[in-house]
């Protein structure tokens, strides 16, 4: 196993490859890496709990992708 501080015995715990990716993408590569993930979207400030979830991996977003519109 790598000693590459995002490693830890139950594998990859960090994607920074995954910035700038589509989130549908970003679920992809963090899915091969570890297929149990609990992935969940959330926009960048949002409060979270501090409890540590080993399956939980949270992907933080602010980017608005389409214009706004009544409708």
């Amino acid at each position: 196993m790598s000693s590459s501080a995002e490693e830890c015995a139950g594998g990859k715990t960090s994607w920074p490859e995954v910035v700038g990716l589509s989130i549908k993408e970003a679920k992809k590569v963090i899915l091969k890496d570890k297929p149990d993930a609990d992935i969940i979207v959330l926009p960048v400030g949002s409060p979270v709990t501090e409890d540590l979830r080993p399956n939980r991996v949270r992907i933080f977003v602010n980017t608005v992708a389409e214009t706004p519109h009544v409708g």
